[in-house]
């Protein structure tokens, strides 16, 4: 299926008895920081805590009875693995998720509480793909790729729909990318609704396999990242997904692990929510400086908020 604004309706349409619409809110505080306006889309909000469920609902109900039948399976570091497990028990089918070990043990304890059936294996993508390729092979299961797979993508990006409906002068959203999933959805959505929009892809600095491929127009590999930011720790950009960027995408920046920490401990102190480091990374990008903000008014996707309270990056481990 192509990845249209008519795809990302159908959508919105499928999945909305099984999501939230979820609140855009606004900081003078951080306005003032920044010099522009700020308008957070809250996925923290969001069903099992992240963007996530966009996608694995609008995948798992697209799915005939007959593919239906033997289960889903992916491979995921949490967001994606709880998501599609909950989508599955509202579909009444078998959720197979392989997590890498040392995943946060929030978003295990999360897969967990929907009923998926875990398999842990080494914490890279080698590992994780031929996990998820045999156990597809030993069950019948379907393989919901965590965001090289469109359905995923049109899921995605009904978060952009939202937020413009809800704010549709926006003059860029910032939206954070791992994989691509969420970036590709986003930017089809934002330039069909509104075609002067910018949109900009951030992602950790030591995690930085898309603007590499962004600045070189192929994709780029690179080993596992250490990144604080759990949910940005891909090796590659989908191969569906980076056609789309290279398209509809104005820019792809980077951000630094003290930047995302700093970030994240704004937007708790401002908005009185908790994020996740992999949400935080957009408003990193303004505090740092890699996106223009004064007079502007940004929108910016809060990703997930998925977190170990015992382990918060500001917090020194007892010695």
């Amino acid at each position: 299926m192509p990845l249209d604004l008519a795809a990302i309706r159908d959508a919105h349409e499928r999945i909305r008895p099984f999501i939230k619409r979820t609140p855009v809110l606004t900081s003078e505080k951080l306005d003032a920081a920044s010099g522009g306006h700020l308008f957070f889309k809250c996925e923290n909000f969001q069903e099992a805590g992240a963007f996530k469920s966009r996608g694995a609902c609008n995948a798992v109900f697209s799915l005939t009875d007959a593919e239906a039948a033997t289960g889903v399976v992916t491979h995921s570091s949490g967001n994606h693995a709880a998501a599609l497990a909950r989508a599955a028990q509202l579909r009444g089918i078998t959720a197979h998720i392989v997590m890498p070990a040392g995943a946060a043990e929030s978003k295990v304890r999360n897969v967990g509480s929907y009923g998926g059936w875990i398999t842990f294996t080494e914490p890279n993508l080698t590992a994780r793909e031929a996990a998820c390729a045999r156990v597809a092979k030993q069950t019948g299961a379907t393989i919901v790729h965590p965001f090289d797979d469109l359905r995923v993508a049109a899921g995605q990006g009904t978060a952009a729909v939202e937020l413009l409906e809800d704010v549709p002068d926006l003059d860029v959203i910032v939206c954070p990318v791992g994989g691509g999933g969420l970036l590709s959805g986003t930017a089809v959505a934002a330039k069909a609704l509104k075609p002067g929009i910018r949109i900009i892809g951030i992602e950790p600095a030591l995690a930085d396999d898309v603007a590499q491929s962004f600045r070189a127009g192929r994709r780029i590999s690179i080993p596992t990242p250490a990144t604080i930011a759990d949910g940005l720790r891909t090796n590659c950009t989908g191969a569906k997904n980076f056609p789309i960027i290279q398209q509809y995408v104005d820019d792809v920046v980077t951000v630094t692990e003290d930047g995302i920490v700093q970030a994240m401990r704004a937007i708790w102190d401002a908005l009185h929510i908790i994020v996740e480091p992999s949400a935080a990374v957009t408003y990193a990008a303004l505090l740092e400086s890699k996106v223009a903000a004064k007079d502007l008014r940004i929108g910016l996707i809060l990703t997930g908020g998925n977190v170990d309270l015992e382990k918060l990056p500001w917090i020194k481990p007892a010695e």
